[in-house]
């Protein structure tokens, strides 16, 4: 696991049901492209977020594959539709196999 990775959100509390709400969503990881090497002239392993996906009560609402040339510390700011109450879900994927969650309710009101 990468160390100093911290996955970050942003949900609004409540929608009216139907709504469309904007999700904003940044992960703090130094995304090592694997072409650098350390001062013994060793190369330092890629360690990328290489995949992001965020669900909705269980069904899919974006799911992007990242590249070794994403920045550092990703973020991405997208619409999903509320049709009822419920819970988002964020994930992030890393290439040393880390998984990165973050969940945040939204209620209808």
């Amino acid at each position: 696991m990468a160390s100093g990775v911290k996955p970050r959100v942003k949900v609004p509390k409540k929608a009216a049901a139907g709504e469309s709400v904007t999700l904003k969503t940044l992960i703090s990881h130094k995304m090592e492209s694997g072409q650098r090497k350390d001062s013994d002239g060793n190369a330092i392993p890629r360690s990328i977020i290489n995949r992001f996906t965020c669900e909705f009560n269980g069904e899919s609402v974006i799911d992007v594959t990242m590249e070794p040339a994403i920045s550092t510390n990703p973020y991405f700011e997208f619409e999903a539709m509320v049709p009822e109450a419920g819970e988002f879900k964020f994930t992030w994927y890393d290439d040393d196999g880390s998984v990165y969650e973050e969940t945040k309710a939204i209620a209808i009101g």
